[in-house]
C-alpha cells in the first residue's frame, strides 16, 4: 500500500496498449466506456490516434514495487469536436488575441459524453496523494506541449469538488436522464404521469404497433453479419444526413461485439422482418447509455419508441437504476427524461484567459440554473411522483 507521504512513480502512455487490461481494468469497475476493451478498441481500430484529433497521452501511476495505483486517460487535442462540452468560443477569443488554444490536453472518453470516474485510483492507495500527482503530471504535460489548457470533462461530483480545491473552474451543464423508481414495469411507469402525458405516449406507441414493427434487444455478439452491416448502415445515415463522417468505424463495432458483448445492447427495429432502424446502447454498472441512433425509414414515433421507450423498457426489467439517453433534446422530458446537472473542469494556463472564463462560467451557470428550475416544471409526472431528484 502506498503511505500518504510515498511519491507514486507515474509514466505516461502513447496507447493503452502498454497497460494490461486485467490491471486498468481493476481500477475501473464496471464502467463500460472506460474499460480497456472501450478505449483500445477506440485506438487500434484508428478512432483516435495518428491521423485523427485524439492523441492518446494517458498517465499512470505505479508503487514502488510497479503496481498500478492509478490513472488519468488522457489525450492531446487539436480541435474541439467529439466532446460535447462547447468551448469553440474560447478558442476563437485565443486565436484573435494572437494566441494558440491548440493543442489542448483532454480527460474525458472520446465521442462520450457520460459522466464517470476519471481519476481511476485503486482503492487501497492513499487516494489524494495519488490523485494529486496525477493532476499535476497533467499540467506539466500542458506545459510540455505547449498546451493552452487542461480540461476534465463530464467527472463525477466529488471529482469535480476535488479539481475545484485545485484551482480548477467548474462549468455545468444540463442532461435528461430516467430514474427507476421500483417501476414493475412500462405500465407502471406511466401510471405515474399525468393523464394528458400518458394518452400522448401511449399514442406514440401505438402508432409503432399499427405500422408493424417490431423490437429486439441483442447483446452485441447476437446480430447476425447481415444485421450488423444494418446496425451500421443505420448509424453512418445520421451522421451523413448532418454532414458529417461518422466518429466510429465498421472495425471498431465488430472489435466490441467480440471483446465485450454483454456492455452493448443492440436495440434492432423490424418492418416485415426487414431491419429499418436501431439504438446502439451501453450498459454499464446500474446505468443503460443510449448513445447513437439511425434509420433507414421514416416512421411516426420511431425514434421515441427506439431511443427512448424501448430503453425504459430495458431498465425495468433488467432492474437498472438509470437512462442516459444521450445530450440535449428537451422532447425527452415528456418522455419521462428529467433535467440533470453535468459537470466539466477547466485549467487555462494563461492567467488572463483564466479569469476571463471564470466570470464567463459564472454568468453562464446562472442562466443553466434558471433552465432546470424552468425545465423541473415540465416533467409530466403527476404533483408528488416526480422522476427528477436530481442534483441541481
Amino acid at each position: 500500500m502506498l503511505t500518504a507521504t510515498e511519491r507514486p512513480r507515474l509514466a505516461r502512455l502513447a496507447s493503452l496498449e502498454d497497460v494490461a487490461p486485467a490491471e486498468w481494468n481493476a481500477l475501473v469497475g464496471d464502467d463500460a466506456f472506460l474499460c480497456h476493451e472501450f478505449l483500445a478498441a477506440l485506438e487500434r481500430t484508428g478512432c483516435v490516434g495518428r491521423g485523427t484529433a485524439w492523441d492518446p497521452c494517458h498517465l499512470v501511476a505505479r508503487s514502488s514495487e510497479g503496481r498500478l495505483l492509478g490513472a488519468l486517460p488522457l489525450y492531446v487535442k487539436h480541435d474541439s469536436r467529439g466532446e460535447f462540452v462547447f468551448d469553440w468560443s474560447w478558442a476563437d477569443a485565443y486565436e484573435r488575441a494572437g494566441l494558440h488554444y491548440y493543442p489542448k490536453l483532454v480527460s474525458s472518453v472520446p465521442f462520450t459524453p457520460a459522466t464517470g470516474a476519471r481519476l481511476l485510483i485503486d482503492p487501497t492507495a492513499a487516494t489524494t496523494t495519488v490523485a494529486e500527482q496525477l493532476v499535476d503530471a497533467a499540467r506539466g504535460l500542458a506545459e510540455e506541449f505547449g498546451a493552452s489548457s487542461l480540461h476534465v470533462l463530464f467527472p463525477t461530483d466529488r471529482e469535480q469538488s476535488f479539481l475545484s480545491e485545485r484551482g480548477f473552474l467548474t462549468r455545468k451543464g444540463c442532461q435528461f436522464h430516467w430514474r427507476n423508481r421500483g417501476y414493475r414495469d412500462f405500465d407502471d411507469f406511466l401510471a405515474r404521469f399525468s393523464s394528458a402525458k400518458r394518452k400522448k405516449v401511449r399514442r406514440e406507441r401505438r402508432r409503432i404497433r399499427e405500422a408493424g414493427i417490431v423490437f429486439e434487444h441483442l447483446r452485441g455478439d447476437e446480430p447476425s453479419a447481415s444485421d450488423w452491416d444494418a446496425v451500421f448502415e443505420f448509424y453512418s445515415r445520421t451522421f451523413h444526413r448532418r454532414g458529417r463522417a461518422p466518429y466510429l468505424n465498421r472495425a471498431f463495432f465488430d472489435e466490441i461485439a467480440m471483446t465485450m458483448p454483454d456492455k452493448l445492447l443492440i436495440v434492432l427495429a423490424r418492418c416485415q422482418g426487414l431491419p429499418i432502424a436501431t439504438a446502439i446502447c451501453f450498459r454499464g454498472g446500474d446505468t443503460l447509455y443510449g448513445r447513437y441512433w439511425g434509420s433507414m425509414a421514416d416512421f411516426h414515433s420511431l425514434h421515441f419508441e427506439a431511443c427512448y421507450y424501448q430503453g425504459i423498457e430495458y431498465c425495468i426489467r433488467e432492474g437498472l437504476g438509470c437512462f442516459e439517453p444521450g445530450t440535449q433534446g428537451e422532447h425527452k422530458i415528456s418522455r419521462g427524461f428529467a433535467p440533470t446537472a453535468t459537470w466539466s473542469c477547466h485549467w487555462l494556463s494563461e492567467p488572463g484567459f483564466h479569469a476571463a472564463v471564470e466570470d464567463f462560467l459564472v454568468r453562464e451557470q446562472t442562466h443553466v440554473d434558471m433552465y432546470m428550475e424552468h425545465l423541473e416544471g415540465r416533467v409530466p409526472y403527476r404533483r408528488g411522483e416526480g422522476g427528477g431528484d436530481n442534483p441541481a
